[in-house]
């Protein structure tokens, strides 16, 4: 009499298959990977065969694990299928997960997301904050909501607001009021960004020969910590105004001088393909597009 395979070994191997790593599947499994690599570990001792090819950071089916996932995965889909139609009969809240970088979660997503969650309180909201683009294609992240250039392959990309450079201060910094011109900026301490850019960018949009003074002072990680060194009266920052919005309706800090920069690149929400008609995930998209006036 044969033994029946293990359906928890033969779950993990599956996993890994699409993950296309053990920590990765271990994460969905919310597992160690030391017990993923044990059930697939099992199989090969089981069948007699390699099923995966281990690299440094990633691993690859073997010609017999291709062969043994395009045979079981199938299966699998059919019974998270069947599961699934079960589980969504169910009142219970959806989770949505939605990544984006530290700045713009703090000054300007958590201020609005309040509104989201009384127009949609069946979807919980899950945060998470990186400085680069999530995995959208196998990791666990349903939005992201990035800066750039919007040539996201794979993935889309829809339009949310073009961002402009502004010079922001405390209003006890700038006792004599707004400065009238650029260059008087040099006068007052320079709190930079991580890279020391934003400030000769915005120089040099404006025809100022800054030359090395546009990068000295203390530097921050992200803009809303700039914002909050200027609310302090700590020197003069150029920031994102997207993220500013808040302080300067507050008044914590003034505009410097006005003289916005605009920039190259804009502020995208991005989806996989796939996930477009999710509900929870179309509902988000609405919303966002609502708050940041791109429909």
């Amino acid at each position: 009499m044969t033994l029946p395979v293990s359906f928890s070994a033969l779950r993990a191997f599956i996993e890994v298959g699409q993950q296309g790593s053990i920590k990765r599947a271990a994460l969905e499994l919310n597992v160690t990977p030391g017990a993923v690599s044990q059930q697939v570990k099992s199989l090969e001792t089981r069948f007699g065969v390699k099923l995966l090819q281990r690299g440094n950071r990633e691993v690859k089916l073997s010609a017999h694990g291709l062969r043994l996932f395009n045979m079981v995965a199938p299966g699998f889909e059919q019974i998270d299928a069947a599961v699934q139609v079960f589980e969504d009969r169910r009142a219970k809240p959806r989770s949505l997960v939605v990544s984006t970088t530290p700045s713009f979660a703090a000054c300007w997503l958590a201020p609005r997301l309040g509104g989201f969650t009384a127009q949609h309180p069946e979807i919980e909201v899950r945060v998470e904050t990186s400085v680069q683009l999530a995995d959208m294609k196998n990791g666990m992240v349903d939005v992201a909501i990035r800066h750039g250039s919007g040539e996201y392959s794979g993935l889309d990309a829809t339009v949310l607001f073009e961002p402009r450079l502004i010079a922001i201060a405390s209003p006890s910094l700038l006792l004599d009021g707004p400065l009238t011109d650029p260059v008087d900026c040099l006068r007052y301490p320079l709190l930079q960004d991580r890279d020391r850019v934003e400030w000769a960018t915005w120089f040099r949009a404006l025809g100022v020969k800054a030359g090395r003074n546009a990068s000295k002072g203390p530097s921050y990680a992200d803009d809303a910590m700039l914002i909050q060194g200027a609310s302090a009266g700590q020197g003069l920052a150029v920031v994102r105004d997207v993220y500013a919005a808040g302080a300067l309706k507050t008044g914590s800090v003034v505009l410097a001088i006005d003289a916005p920069v605009p920039t190259k690149e804009s502020y995208f929400v991005v989806v996989h393909p796939n996930k477009l008609t999710v509900p929870k995930i179309a509902a988000f998209r609405r919303w966002i597009k609502r708050e940041a006036g791109a429909v």
